[in-house]
């Protein structure tokens, strides 16, 4: 029987897979528009203060419950004395510019380029509004320049920037930083199913994890998070991540 299992083996034909068409080359070159994306954005950046990078859907329009928190709560952070670093697209992202922009704070557009021709919003800082190709080149700088997260309801591309986050702090590749989910009804849902399914039933995360994700309704708890936590042992953690 073994023997004829090996023969069989033996018999079948291997499946080879190629690339269509041939691979260019020049693609190796594509590792100098990546270093030219990160050289712009450090030069630019590096000249901003510490800042809450606000995550959220581009869909919420003006008058929406959503987009009016963020403009209160961008706002309030700017009483704070932080800038607002967003995606520079509509929705919640215009939504927490202009809150910085109607407190005449720093104002930062972070503009990715789709295929749907994402425009940035009229409320970024002329000298602070940055185009990138690159997701990963635009995260690392939501992510290096920013002191806390304020994650509003929004798709796919929310929930990539916030577990995105949760995974370097989890890992300690940046140090702990405030990260605060505004909308119960909203995040209730997915916190519920972390807890029973990957920290109940499956112990994929650890006991405390979900400890860096509190939620809330509430404008005034959102700044109390993030202000109380630079208070103390923090107050002197106001720096750009990933530092060497």
């Amino acid at each position: 029987m073994v023997q004829n299992s090996n023969n069989n083996k033996a018999n079948r034909q291997r499946k080879v897979r190629h690339w269509e068409g041939t691979v260019k080359g020049e693609n190796s070159w594509t590792m100098f528009k990546v270093i030219a994306e990160m050289v712009d954005g450090f030069e630019t950046l590096n000249r901003v203060g510490p800042s809450i990078s606000i995550f959220g859907s581009a869909r919420k329009k003006p008058g929406d419950f959503y987009y009016e928190k963020t403009v209160e709560i961008a706002r309030r952070l700017v009483e704070e004395g932080f800038g607002v670093i967003t995606g520079g697209g509509p929705g919640i992202m215009e939504a927490a510019n202009k809150g910085a922009y109607l407190a005449n704070g720093v104002s930062i557009g972070l503009n990715i380029d789709l295929p749907f021709e994402q425009k940035h919003n009229p409320y970024i800082d002329p000298d602070k509004n940055l185009d990138f190709r690159y997701f990963f080149v635009r995260k690392m700088m939501f992510v290096k320049y920013a002191q806390g997260f304020v994650v509003m309801p929004g798709g796919f591309g929310t929930l990539d920037e916030l577990f995105e986050v949760l995974t370097l702090v989890q890992t300690k590749k940046i140090t702990k930083l405030p990260i605060v989910l505004f909308g119960v009804q909203f995040w209730g849902g997915m916190k519920s199913w972390i807890k029973e399914q990957m920290q109940d039933a499956e112990q994929t995360i650890s006991l405390g994890d979900l400890e860096l994700i509190p939620m809330t309704d509430n404008v005034d708890e959102v700044i109390e998070i993030i202000s109380t936590f630079y208070e103390g042992d923090h107050a002197n953690l106001l720096k750009p991540n990933y530092e060497l």
